[in-house]
């Protein structure tokens, strides 16, 4: 029994050395795991995760698969169906010339002055003339009164009377004469101010200050008008002017879509239809005059560019099936040498890269043809270097 309890007495472990040794086993398990931490923290980049705003996409509307088949192409300009050579009313030397090429101009600004030292004094001296007038016939018509009331007593005879009263006549139409004067005066004085007769862009400047310019007659050519002072082309107006075949032309119909190619730039499509074919023929070249307006035009499109129209001719509408249109910010794209990306928001927190084929742009959206469904999540104005698969942080609000 004695020797059973100095066995177990020999087994105990005094408090003093477990605390030591609990000290020790801390020591050795900390030195541990900071290698463990650093390693993770230098293989994230050494930096937090990033924070980033989202958009939630949407299906924004339908379109349809079936494709349009060409009927045929045909090649001519830009022409705009408002134009105008603007010159003055009178004759006079410019004096003015506000305005340049490529300038744009509102309807009724002024863009050149004449000289009008001449008609500023002639107002002014026919103002004088209204003045002197309306003296004479208020003279007049005293000078009547008085002869009316000595007729009434028989001082002066009736002939005396019936002149008076045709001087105070004349008198009047003096007046009448001298203030259409002063109007047609300050009209002409007007007329030195030239405006714009639309809003829209001046194209071409014809004349410069201190050169006699003149009326000219209207439906002249813009080359060759002498007198005129600038061009003036209504943007908004402009429309492909083709020329087509006369054996073609049964092929076409009105509000026909088409697709419009500008050979200065070759790698934008424009969307038109033709919006009138001209009700003549040319006869020295068998064609007829095609107008096809377009209905997305930007300000790349210059009058008298070099254009092709390719006329289509949509399916029957019964075999066309819709399609979700998905529309992205544009903000949201990120170009690469290896293509176009967005990032989409995964459910555990990170960032995955998705090639997307772009389309047609509005305002500050692009049309998505293919790499996404229409439910993504995706990261707006993401930080540049962010990785694919990298954890991510959104910001509160940053929810759209």
């Amino acid at each position: 029994m004695h020797d059973l309890a100095t066995e177990l007495a020999s087994l105990r472990v005094p408090r003093g050395a477990e605390k030591r040794r609990w000290r020790k086993r801390s020591s050795l398990g900390f030195l541990l795991v900071v290698p463990i931490l650093l390693g993770v923290y230098s293989m994230s980049g050494g930096r937090a995760a990033p924070k980033v705003r989202t958009v939630r996409l949407t299906t924004q509307g339908f379109t349809t698969t079936a494709a349009a088949m060409p009927v045929l192409t045909a090649a001519g300009y830009l022409v705009a169906r408002r134009k105008a050579v603007v010159s003055a009313k009178i004759q006079g030397r410019l004096a003015d010339l506000i305005v340049e090429e490529g300038s744009p101009v509102r309807e009724g600004q002024v863009i050149a002055r004449l000289d009008s030292q001449n008609l500023e004094a002639e107002v002014e001296v026919v103002r004088a003339q209204v003045e002197g007038a309306e003296a004479n016939l208020a003279e007049r018509q005293r000078q009547l009164r008085q002869i009316e009331s000595l007729a009434q007593i028989g001082v002066v005879s009736r002939d005396q009377l019936d002149s008076t009263s045709s001087q105070v006549r004349v008198a009047e139409a003096s007046l009448s004469e001298s203030k259409a004067n002063l109007a047609l005066s300050q009209a002409n004085l007007q007329n030195t101010l030239i405006r714009a007769p639309f809003t829209g862009v001046v194209v071409k400047k014809m004349a410069e200050v201190g050169e006699s310019v003149a009326p000219i007659p209207p439906g002249v050519n813009i080359s060759t008008s002498s007198g005129a002072i600038v061009a003036i082309t209504d943007m908004a107006t402009l429309e492909a002017e083709v020329d087509v075949s006369e054996s073609n032309v049964a092929k076409l119909q009105q509000e026909q879509p088409a697709r419009v190619s500008v050979e200065a730039f070759p790698d934008r499509v424009y969307t038109g239809r033709l919006r009138q074919v001209i009700p003549t023929a040319d006869r020295t070249k068998a064609t007829v005059t095609v107008k096809v307006a377009i209905t997305d035009p930007d300000t790349n499109l210059k009058p008298e560019m070099s254009v092709k129209v390719t006329f289509l001719q949509r399916p029957n509408p019964l075999s066309e099936q819709p399609t979700r249109v998905i529309r992205v910010p544009t903000d949201a794209l990120v170009s690469r040498n290896d293509g176009t990306f967005v990032f989409e928001l995964t459910a555990n927190g990170t960032a995955r890269a998705v090639s997307v084929v772009t389309g047609a742009e509005s305002q500050n959206h692009v049309d998505i043809r293919q790499g996404l469904t229409g439910s993504e999540t995706l990261l707006v104005n993401p930080p540049a270097g962010l990785r694919d698969g990298e954890d991510v942080r959104v910001e509160r609000g940053g929810v759209q």
